[in-house]
């Protein structure tokens, strides 16, 4: 049970973690792997266009898959002895950070909360809340007040500087951290989700919600950008339904955002819009809509990200691979799926593998 009284929900992953979506930085490629006879099929060729000529290069793309197969394997367990760690050795900054307060959060933003949860609310009336983008249904919006942002960094920096360890905090981003280790998740990101944001996606986005079941997980994490150490972020999809990138701070030059379509649309049929990030406001967009982040230039920025997620979709088919999920169980919200308990169409239609 959850503090609530409610029964806890179990949450799974897609075995898809261990084979998709490896991401090669030398060249800006992300590939599947399931065995070496096709990854030679599918990616070889890309790979010679993007600098991967001698047997020397390719053997160093093995190795790396197989490090990065080895750290997935090994996440959970990792996570939960960083997390235990942190439990121990932290001590906050700002602790009053931990619990989601009214007072964090921008009043615009709350009254567009206020309107969602309200009996006449529609999409078209949202639409007039908020501000579209150049970009397909990416929409900007305060979110949290620039008092919240600058403590939020202080307490990220403070973490930085302690010697509690550190989890990168996606399979692309290098530098940041994971708020479900430093113990946010549940006084702050899942309120933020369930209370604020789910009522607005789900009027925004009601084709990515899932239908009633709503976004009911989530992943939250923070992703810092400097000259020094992560430049920009190449072009990606989201292990999301729905994603929120809120930036933080600090005093920065470029690092703009950049969309396209769809992850299923080719690249040839694209164009993508910058779209810039401004500091406190966050983008709404969906998880599958492909985008990245260009150079900083200058100065640091941080942003929060939450990727958040509907079971009823995902369980019928994985954002990631694209194929009925076949499914492990997770710790926490793991990847987003669930069983189909209670849900009569989604346990229909997803063929579950647990272990």
């Amino acid at each position: 049970m959850d503090e609530g009284g409610r029964e806890k929900q179990c949450f799974y992953t897609c075995r898809c973690y261990l084979t998709d979506n490896i991401f090669l930085e030398d060249y800006r490629l992300h590939v599947r792997y399931v065995t070496e006879q096709q990854f030679r099929a599918d990616h070889q060729q890309v790979l010679r266009s993007r600098g991967c000529l001698t047997d020397e290069h390719f053997d160093e793309v093995l190795q790396k898959i197989a490090q990065e197969v080895e750290r997935r394997q090994s996440l959970n367990i990792e996570s939960a002895e960083r997390t235990a760690a942190i439990r121990r050795v932290y001590r906050p900054l700002h602790p009053h950070l931990y619990h989601l307060q009214e007072s964090f959060l921008a009043p615009e933003f709350l009254q567009i909360v206020a309107y969602c949860r309200s009996s006449g609310a529609d999409r078209e009336g949202l639409l007039g809340m908020l501000q579209p983008e150049a970009a397909p249904r990416v929409f900007r919006l305060a979110v949290f007040t620039r008092t919240f942002c600058q403590e939020l960094v202080e307490e990220l920096e403070h973490f930085e500087r302690s010697p509690a360890p550190k989890g990168r905090p996606n399979t692309m981003n290098n530098y940041g951290m994971l708020l479900d280790e430093l113990g946010f998740d549940e006084g702050l990101t899942t309120p933020l989700r369930e209370r604020h944001l789910g009522p607005i996606a789900s009027l925004l986005y009601p084709d990515c919600c899932g239908g009633g079941g709503g976004l009911d997980s989530h992943k939250a994490f923070v992703v810092k950008y400097d000259p020094r150490e992560d430049l920009d972020l190449g072009y990606h999809y989201d292990n999301a339904e729905v994603t929120l990138n809120v930036s933080l701070g600090k005093d920065f030059a470029g690092g703009n955002l950049y969309f396209g379509d769809m992850k299923d649309v080719p690249l040839g049929d694209t164009e993508c819009s910058e779209v810039e990030h401004r500091v406190s406001a966050g983008l709404l967009h969906r998880g599958q809509q492909m985008h990245g982040a260009l150079p900083i230039a200058a100065g640091q920025r941080w942003s929060l990200i939450v990727w958040m997620r509907a079971s009823r979709q995902r369980n019928r088919r994985c954002p990631m691979c694209s194929q009925t999920p076949s499914l492990v169980r997770g710790e926490g919200f793991a990847d987003g799926f669930t069983d189909g308990v209670g849900d009569e169409e989604g346990a229909q239609s997803a063929s579950c593998v647990l272990t």
